[in-house]
């Protein structure tokens, strides 16, 4: 975060028409040189271009060096391509005046552990020029939103945080000047399953809020659960960009089915790998539809929700790795 911007907190109008996506990249890429003599070059990023709505919860994956904190850095300013091109808000990237829109949560963010959670979101307030008077209502309802009690933030100093609460108020850092494009660096690292359940209700509050949420992660569950959208990112280069639909596909005759009541040894005749959980069941179904519905139907049976099947996240993006010759240990 710089002083040098000065947004006023949910009156921000950002350059873009409503027909352009909010994000915009062309063919980016990154080089270093390395070595005693800076005689090594090295490539994080070689060819990036992707487009992301507004409104859109997007997910980049991709294995540890893949190139999506580089990515991410450059999409935020804080470092620029060596090559190609891209624009946020209507703006090229790195310009100044749209950072006021953004915000960001780095992955391994350094938190002033001696102040409590409150002064510190106050000292960010301060960053950003916020007024007292804003930031009086602000600060609470960011507590609100990720689950803080007030009280205990105004009180503990953040050293006595666990993991999560740490995060939960990284997200809370990142979301004061009420931008339009939140970006996340795997949110998710080193949460247990509460936490990352935690991060994820966050993540979808937000877009219930119309906000565009970026982040990187390779938590493929929780990406599958939540993001409209996602790419694939391997030795710096983009595999695939596309809705879950798009990328999984669906096959055409073979369905999810959940229910309650009726015979089992009926369903289990009817549909494949059956499991029970008190009343209620869910099996697999392959062919016809309309055959299931009246054999459910003729055992006196409910259907609570009927989908069809598709491929897991996690196998598709293995298969991705694999057919370019990038080793899994699976």
């Amino acid at each position: 975060m710089s002083q040098d911007v000065a947004p006023q907190a949910g009156n921000a109008n950002p350059p873009l028409s409503s027909s352009e996506p909010i994000l915009r990249t062309s063919q980016l890429k990154k080089t270093y040189r390395t070595g005693f003599w800076l005689n090594k070059v090295v490539t994080p990023l070689k060819s990036c271009s992707l487009t992301v709505q507004s409104g859109e919860t997007f997910g980049l994956l991709g294995p540890n060096g893949a190139g999506k904190t580089t990515l991410l850095k450059i999409l935020l300013g804080i470092i620029y391509p060596s090559g190609g091109q891209g624009q946020i808000l209507g703006k090229p990237l790195g310009d100044r005046s749209v950072k006021q829109y953004l915000g960001y949560l780095p992955e391994n963010a350094y938190f002033y552990d001696y102040l409590t959670g409150w002064e510190f979101l106050e000292f960010v307030a301060r960053l950003f020029q916020i007024p007292r008077s804003v930031q009086k209502t602000r600060i609470p309802e960011l507590l609100d939103l990720v689950a803080l009690d007030r009280k205990s933030a105004r009180k503990k100093q953040m050293r006595q945080y666990s993991k999560g609460m740490l995060q939960r108020i990284g997200v809370a850092q990142a979301l004061m000047n009420d931008p339009k494009i939140i970006f996340l660096d795997e949110p998710m690292s080193g949460l247990d399953p509460l936490g990352r359940s935690q991060v994820r209700d966050i993540i979808v509050s937000l877009k219930a809020q119309g906000k565009t949420v970026f982040f990187n992660s390779h938590v493929l569950s929780d990406v599958e659960s939540i993001c409209d959208r996602v790419a694939i990112l391997a030795l710096g280069e983009l595999l695939c960009a596309g809705s879950l639909d798009e990328l999984l596909g669906q096959q055409q005759d073979s369905f999810r089915v959940t229910g309650q009541g009726g015979d089992p040894e009926q369903l289990r005749h009817l549909m494949a790998d059956v499991e029970f959980h008190g009343s209620q069941w869910r099996g697999q179904y392959v062919g016809d539809p309309e055959v299931l519905l009246r054999g459910i139907h003729a055992g006196q049976a409910q259907i609570l929700s009927l989908s069809r099947m598709r491929q897991s996240l996690e196998d598709f993006f293995l298969h991705q790795l694999r057919a370019r010759g990038i080793h899994t240990s699976r």
